[in-house]
């Protein structure tokens, strides 16, 4: 340590110190009450990153936090833009004064330091089901071409190896009247201005119903029909004791793309209240199709606040164009694309990510979060 320079020496004491205090977040002390160990570890951590000691943190002791707290298993730090650093400084000044005191910080430790180091996950699978991969929609023969089988083993793989707080399976469940159908086209009367009318509709246009009110949708093979093969979820496809199964597009008169809500917002899922009891801060997304229910379910995940991950190398897609667009949603909605060597890491607290950080600190701003609304539900730590 002698020849480190003073400014660097203070920062890797303030990182050991702050590295230890997350540390004790996930070890139980027999001395002392968790409120107590809490409030014992973020004292700690708000002294030792005070660097000129006015009991108050600046932005550029904030950014110091952020240094220790944005890295990855390895010791790999990630860049924070400028800007972000900022906005995500303003949320916890709550008076405006340009420091966060330690009450400020307080919040700032139970509502997002804490989260950030042990965020409570959820592993959403979608739509892994007969029909998707040989069955009636095999998305094989879709533009994209390519194979659903081949996410079987990186998804059976990481039920295997990686600790998710709980595992989602949905799956598309629609009755045989319902009105994505091809072959049902003709039951329903089409807007006026549907580009095709139904004569000429083939499998994969998009026509407009007339509702009311008007409702776009593109025409599907049938298939995921209710209790039939196409429906099941595939044989090889692991399925954990403690899995839950959400089930969509029951409705025969509205498609439903997300694990969330139909494509109308009419109703929701299951999914919605089984997140908010559990008290789920992150939702790792993949399945089928990428850039259909897989795409949709992690745009309302983001919509509805949650920190979003969406695991590249588990997902296969029907258009090469619209998948691209997907990934375009999720990046610039503050979600994460990685592949599933990284889901880990990320799951233990141990590769945290800014995106997901800004992401949080931006949801604490908004009472109709999700995020904001947990703190009830909490994990013990």
């Amino acid at each position: 340590m002698r020849d480190i320079p003073e400014k660097a020496r203070a920062f890797l004491t303030a990182n050991a110190v702050f590295a230890n205090g997350l540390s004790a977040l996930v070890m139980d002390s027999p001395h002392k009450s968790v409120e107590d160990r809490q409030f014992t570890t973020m004292d700690a951590c708000f002294t030792a990153f005070d660097k000129d000691g006015d009991d108050r943190l600046s932005l550029t002791e904030f950014t110091l936090i952020c240094r220790a707290l944005f890295r990855n298993d390895k010791g790999h730090i990630y860049v924070v833009p400028p800007d972000w650093l900022e906005h995500m400084f303003a949320v916890f000044d709550k008076n405006g004064d340009g420091f966060i005191d330690r009450d400020e910080f307080q919040f700032c430790w139970n509502n997002w330091i804490k989260t950030i180091v042990r965020p409570a996950n959820a592993f959403l699978i979608v739509d892994v089901q007969n029909d998707f991969i040989s069955g009636s929609l095999n998305i094989s023969n879709c533009s994209a071409q390519q194979n659903g089988i081949e996410i079987l083993a990186p998804v059976n793989k990481l039920l295997d190896t990686v600790e998710f707080d709980t595992v989602f399976y949905s799956l598309d469940w629609h009755p045989s009247d319902h009105v994505s159908f091809i072959d049902n086209v003709k039951k329903r009367p089409l807007h006026h201005t549907s580009p095709l009318d139904a004569d000429n509709a083939q499998v994969y246009d998009t026509v407009i119903f007339a509702g009311p009110p008007p409702m776009k949708q593109r025409l599907w093979p049938r298939h995921c029909v209710q209790d039939s093969w196409g429906a099941e979820l595939h044989k090889d496809l692991k399925i954990v004791e403690s899995g839950i199964k959400v089930y969509k597009g029951t409705n025969p008169e509205v498609d439903s793309y997300s694990v969330f809500w139909d494509n109308k917002k009419l109703s929701d899922t299951t999914l919605c209240s089984q997140l908010k009891t559990r008290g789920i801060t992150d939702i790792y997304v993949c399945g089928l199709a990428f850039d259909v229910c897989v795409g949709a379910t992690a745009a309302d995940a983001l919509s509805a606040g949650y920190r979003t991950i969406l695991i590249e190398d588990c997902c296969r897609g029907v258009d090469l164009k619209d998948i691209e667009a997907t990934r375009q949603t999720v990046t610039t909605n503050n979600g994460v694309i990685v592949q599933s060597r990284e889901v880990k890491a990320m799951v233990e607290g141990r590769d945290r990510r800014p995106e997901l950080g800004y992401k949080l600190a931006m949801e604490l701003k908004n009472s109709d979060s999700a995020l904001s609304q947990r703190g009830g539900t909490r994990r013990p730590v």
